[in-house]
C-alpha cells in the first residue's frame, strides 16, 4: 500500500518523505546510494522489512535531494547538505529526537548527523556501512582507483538494467520479479548522470575523524560475505565508536531486506 508523500524544505529544495506506524520511538530510515520511497513499497521483501520497523516505531523514510521524488539540485550535494535533509524531514514530521538507521552510504550520513546533532539522536544503527570508501594504507579493505573507474564505466553503459544486483542482493539475483523491480527502482531513483555523480561523491566519503565524537548508543550490523562493502568496514566502525555494539551476520547480501 502506497503511503502519503509529503515534502519538507531544505535549502529551498523539496525533500519527499513518508511516515508509517505509531510506535513510541521515531525511527528515521536512510537508504544508501539512490532511492525512491514509492518504489520501496512495491517490492514485497522491502515492504515487509519496513512494516516490521513500523510495528514498534513511527517510521520516517525519505528521498535525499537529487533522488527519487525529491528535487534535483544544480550541483551534486555534499554530505553535509544531505545530512541537513535528515534534519529538515525530522522538523517537518514533528520529530524532536529520533533513532537513525542508515544503510550503506546512509550509514556514514547518519553517523555524521549523530556527531553533529547528538541532542536530536536517540540511537544510531549502521547496517552494511563504512567510514571510508577508498583504499588507504591504514584502511586496506577500501576500494582501489581501478575498481572505482571500472564501476563508473559500467554504470554509465548499463544504467536502466539490473545494475549491480549480484553485489546488492545475491539471494534474489535470479528471481525475475526482483530483477525487474530492481531495474525499475534504479531507473526511477536517478538518471544515469545523477547515479554516477552520487557514486563519485560516495567514493570520496571519509568520516573516520568524526567517529570519536559519536556519543549515542550505537549498533553496527554487517554480513560476513557482503560483496559491496567488506565486513572489515563494519568492524572498523564498531571499534572506533565508543561503546558500539557489533553484530555480524552470515550471508552475502548487501541490502538489509534480502537474504
Amino acid at each position: 500500500m502506497r503511503r502519503e508523500t509529503r515534502y519538507a524544505k531544505s535549502d529551498g529544495l523539496s525533500i519527499a518523505w513518508q511516515v508509517s506506524g505509531h510506535g513510541p520511538i521515531d525511527l528515521v530510515f536512510v537508504m544508501g546510494w539512490v532511492s525512491n520511497i514509492d518504489m520501496f513499497w512495491r517490492e514485497p521483501h522491502f515492504a515487509r522489512f519496513l512494516d516490521r520497523l513500523a510495528s514498534f516505531s513511527r517510521l520516517i523514510v525519505f528521498d535525499k535531494r537529487g533522488t527519487g521524488l525529491s528535487d534535483r539540485p544544480a550541483q551534486p550535494p555534499t554530505m553535509e547538505e544531505r545530512m541537513d535533509d535528515v534534519r529538515a524531514v525530522m522538523d517537518a514530521a514533528g520529530s524532536e529526537r529520533a533513532a537513525l538507521f542508515g544503510v550503506s552510504e546512509g550509514g556514514p550520513l547518519c553517523a555524521l548527523f549523530a556527531a553533529t546533532y547528538p541532542e536530536r539522536t536517540v540511537k544510531l544503527v549502521i547496517d552494511s556501512g563504512y567510514a571510508r570508501s577508498m583504499w588507504a594504507p591504514d584502511y586496506p579493505w577500501g576500494k582501489s582507483e581501478e575498481m572505482r573507474d571500472r564501476y563508473f564505466a559500467y554504470m554509465e553503459e548499463h544504467w536502466g538494467s539490473d545494475v549491480m544486483i549480484h553485489r546488492r542482493a545475491a539471494s534474489l539475483a535470479n528471481d525475475p520479479a526482483f530483477r525487474e523491480w530492481w531495474s525499475d527502482y534504479l531507473r526511477m531513483s536517478a538518471s544515469p548522470g545523477a547515479a554516477v555523480a552520487f557514486s563519485r561523491m560516495n567514493w570520496q566519503i571519509d568520516i573516520r575523524h568524526i567517529l570519536p565524537a559519536i556519543r549515542v548508543p550505537t549498533l553496527v550490523i554487517h554480513r560476513t560475505g557482503d560483496p559491496a562493502i567488506r565486513v572489515e568496514s563494519g568492524r572498523y566502525l564498531a571499534e572506533h565508536i565508543a561503546g558500539a555494539r557489533y553484530v555480524e551476520l552470515p550471508g552475502n547480501d548487501h541490502l538489509p531486506f534480502t537474504g
